[in-house]
């Protein structure tokens, strides 16, 4: 007797583990059960942006009068055909979710008993109704019961409020429940049909979201860098360790070629040394960096002036 029953414990534990482990792979995540809810808000929202472009030609104010029992009729028309007969709201059916009875206590899927969807309408639409409705009749009224009519029921709005908002952090940690109404009347969201457990390997997104990354920051660096400097720079260090040619420095300072384009100086200036330059060379890198300085020397500029020999005079001195 005893090695059965000590036989029977790790089947029941067995049992047990496979229990949790469905749970765990039936059971909706809150992101969809959000985004279900999210769904159902541009639903409606778009539903109600049709009416309104169908009275968009009669009188102003004629939708405004009876806009409470209008929503509250196409929520009722939404509610016999998805909640009342499918067991699941529009973005629900997207989702591939459903509402299952909580209140059950069979291991198999139960719906929502008549009862149930009855009241979650009353809850629903029933609610919206009645908050538009006290709001538009307290706001055309002034007379001292009424004040205080109004006052209650402002409390009674923020406290169904407090208590909506314990509900989501409390659905935050749990999982369940993502409405007041739904915890009320005992009714969670179940996948229709079972949800096989995948690996996803997120290597690649790591590659993507890295070289994204760092593609970002070359483009908010770069403009941050004054290319044509450093490249001076680096054309002053290099030239002590290889040795500029003979023939480009006597060039240069000779007047025949110009010290950034190398070509035959147009209209030469010069900005405070030996070497020449084209007027339209030095003058845009003078504009484009203030802190401009002579490719050949390192000289900075403070200055562009034009060459007071001329070409011409240089030409002559030549020959």
């Amino acid at each position: 007797m005893e090695l059965q029953e000590g036989r029977k414990e790790p089947f029941g534990e067995g049992m047990a583990s496979r229990e949790e482990k469905a749970k765990s792979t039936h059971r909706v995540l809150r992101i969809s059960q959000l985004d279900a809810l999210e769904l159902n808000k541009a639903l409606e929202q778009l539903l109600w942006s049709q009416v309104t472009q169908c009275f968009h030609g009669f009188q102003p104010g004629l939708l405004a009068r009876f806009e409470p029992e209008l929503k509250a009729l196409l929520w009722l028309f939404l509610w016999r055909f998805t909640v009342y007969s499918k067991n699941a709201t529009v973005g629900q059916s997207v989702l591939n979710i459903q509402y299952k009875n909580d209140f059950s206590l069979t291991l198999g899927y139960q719906p929502p008993s008549k009862n149930q969807k009855l009241w979650y309408a009353v809850c629903t639409v029933g609610g919206t109704w009645l908050e538009e409705r006290c709001y538009d009749l307290f706001r055309n009224r002034h007379l001292a019961s009424f004040g205080k009519a109004k006052q209650c029921v402002n409390v009674l709005v923020g406290l169904l409020k407090l208590v909506g908002l314990i509900n989501f952090l409390i659905f935050l940690q749990r999982g369940k429940f993502a409405t007041l109404t739904e915890r009320l009347l005992g009714i969670r969201s179940v996948f229709c049909k079972p949800q096989h457990v995948r690996e996803v390997g997120f290597d690649y997104m790591n590659r993507e979201l890295l070289w994204h990354g760092f593609a970002e920051f070359l483009i908010f660096l770069l403009p941050l860098i004054n290319v044509q400097k450093l490249k001076a720079k680096l054309s002053l260090w290099c030239i002590p360790l290889t040795g500029a040619p003979n023939g480009d420095n006597s060039l240069a300072t000779s007047g025949k070629q110009c010290s950034l384009c190398g070509e035959w100086p147009t209209m030469p200036h010069t900005i405070g040394c030996e070497h020449i330059f084209c007027y339209y060379c030095a003058k845009s890198s003078f504009l484009f960096d203030m802190y401009f300085a002579c490719p050949k020397c390192g000289t900075e500029v403070h200055s562009v002036q034009p060459l007071k020999s001329g070409i011409e005079m240089s030409e002559a001195n030549a020959l």
